[in-house]
């Protein structure tokens, strides 16, 4: 097994956002997860420690959806409990093709002109329009195009798809409105904020810290709440903390006042009165490069690989102690979640196929097809999640006893991301995410074409899991679970992913009170700061 090292560009990619980009889209209105008997504070500042900095504010972009929800504001919001609740719209209503909005009265934007049914309609089509080629947006809506129209008098915003598709409130509705002037200029849009949003972008430093600062007269966020309670800030900064030792360092001292913790720096932050809210999450979620040129584009080999490993010992490894196998590529408060993997995953049988497959060992016992031997360059970063580099360890032993020479590499995040969206130069790679909220929300991952720039950084090619999303987005919401968990079986059983673990994160608080959406997106308008 070969090990290095490879300094790392500051390259940046659209995988880096993707959970960010989910959580920040799926942020709503979750209960209170804390509470505290110490009295509020009046007009003070939270700070809020981030992983990663963001290079860019436009909510449409790879990077700006993670700190949307401050000062952006979406047609509808959900909640802790995964239903849909008011935000701009005060009701909706929608069918297989087609959704309606009806905007509350009175929302204005950071420029105090008036959000107009015309305005919210001009931000869709913009977001949805693929010639400004916005990553995060994409990521966001429906894969496929629609249409919005808009009565100003009526105050309703229209949208209809090209085809059917299940969740045309939960992605259209969910993404942030920019109001008019910040489509003006978009360009300026990566250093200001132009939305209805609680809080207006009011500082930047490149690498951070970013301000936000508290608008006056908002009353519109989910089912109408305000910003002017006792206790909620004045002021948010948020500031860019990489090492999670260093995070669980400032909440125990108050340096800063949220953050989530994925490893096991958790153990030294429980019993010291900390707010806490779990935040489910798939730990060790592994991709496979099919490119035609590259090894694992033969899905006998894929499956060989996966059937070899020691599900539960990878977990546990995972998780940092008794894991449990995951059992979905989304977590575990994901819409149609279900146990998929156990009954899908390749088997430890599948190694058996490799002779028959043309795979066969050379006298020194190594792996190799047609006298060529098989080597594989296999990625992680502790950046993804502190556990991830022992998990892809143990992926590699387990390899390598099969008789595969294993270039075991450890990088930054950016590094990683810049491998498989930019020089493609990796055969698996291992990561960690909250998942995605809906099962459409994956589809771009693995069904984009491989040549278009798309999200299918794996050139993963599924006519099953294909069929069964074009079968999935024909039926309406819940009612469309049992065609994609058949989706999703089709990809585990070709091995085109491999969930490690079923895990959590945990947001802490300090001083402070605060809920969480699904995905573990803070929602600005609950936090409060206590003495």
């Amino acid at each position: 097994m070969h090990r290095r090292t490879v300094s790392s560009p500051r390259a940046r990619s659209v995988v880096a956002a993707a959970a960010a980009v989910v959580s920040a889209v799926l942020a709503g209105c979750g209960g209170d997860v804390s509470s505290t008997h110490t009295p509020l504070v009046v007009g003070g500042t939270v700070t809020i420690a981030t992983p990663s900095e963001t290079p860019s504010f436009n909510p449409y972009s790879q990077f700006g959806l993670s700190l949307a929800s401050y000062a952006y504001d979406s047609l509808v919001d959900v909640a802790r409990d995964g239903r849909v609740v008011s935000g701009l719209a005060e009701r909706w209503q929608a069918g297989a093709t087609s959704a309606s909005f009806t905007l509350r009265k009175g929302v204005t934007c950071s420029d105090r002109t008036a959000l107009t049914a015309s305005g919210v309609a001009r931000s869709l089509r913009y977001a949805g329009d693929p010639r400004n080629r916005l990553v995060g947006a994409r990521t966001a809506l429906p894969g496929m195009p629609f249409t919005v129209s808009a009565d100003d008098a009526a105050r309703t915003v229209s949208v209809r798809t090209a085809s059917p598709y299940s969740f045309i409130v939960r992605t259209i509705g969910l993404l942030p409105v920019v109001c008019p002037a910040g489509l003006a200029d978009p360009g300026a849009l990566d250093r200001r904020s132009e939305g209805t949003g609680p809080y207006v972008l009011s500082g930047y430093t490149s690498g951070g810290p970013y301000l936000f600062t508290r608008r006056k007269g908002y009353a519109w966020g989910p089912r109408g709440a305000g910003n002017a309670a006792p206790g909620q800030p004045e002021r948010i900064v948020v500031t860019v903390v990489p090492q999670e030792s260093t995070v669980a360092n400032l909440l125990l001292t108050g340096g800063v006042n949220i953050a989530m913790v994925t490893g096991p720096d958790r153990a030294r932050l429980t019993g010291h009165g900390l707010a806490t809210a779990q935040v489910p999450t798939v730990v060790g979620l592994t991709f496979f490069n099919e490119r035609s040129d590259r090894p694992l584009s033969d899905p006998v080999l894929r499956q060989a690989l996966v059937g070899a490993l020691d599900r539960k010992g990878l977990a546990n490894v995972a998780i940092g102690g008794d894991g449990t196998p995951a059992h979905a590529i989304t977590a575990a408060d994901s819409l149609c979640y279900s146990d998929v993997a156990a009954a899908n995953l390749p088997s430890h049988s599948a190694v058996r196929t490799l002779r028959a497959a043309g795979w066969t060992k050379n006298a020194r016992g190594r792996l190799g097809k047609q006298g060529r031997p098989l080597r594989l360059r296999l990625l992680s970063s502790a950046d993804f999640g502190s556990t991830l580099p022992s998990v892809a360890e143990l992926m590699a032993v387990t390899w390598q006893a099969l008789g595969v020479d294993v270039d075991l590499v450890g990088e930054s995040r950016n590094a990683v991301v810049q491998a498989m969206y930019g020089s493609g130069d990796f055969d698996v790679v291992v990561g960690s995410s909250p998942g995605p909220q809906l099962p459409a929300q994956l589809v771009p991952y693995f069904s984009d074409p491989p040549s278009s720039g798309g999200l299918n950084f794996a050139h993963v090619t599924n006519p099953a899991y294909d069929r069964f999303v074009a079968r999935a987005l024909r039926s309406p919401g819940s009612a469309s679970c049992a065609d994609w968990n058949k989706a999703a079986a089709a990809l585990l059983r070709s091995a085109d992913a491999l969930p490690v673990a079923d895990g959590t994160s945990t947001v802490y608080g300090y001083r402070t009170t605060f809920a969480v959406a699904p995905g573990g997106g803070i929602v600005p308008t609950s936090i409060r700061l206590h003495s």
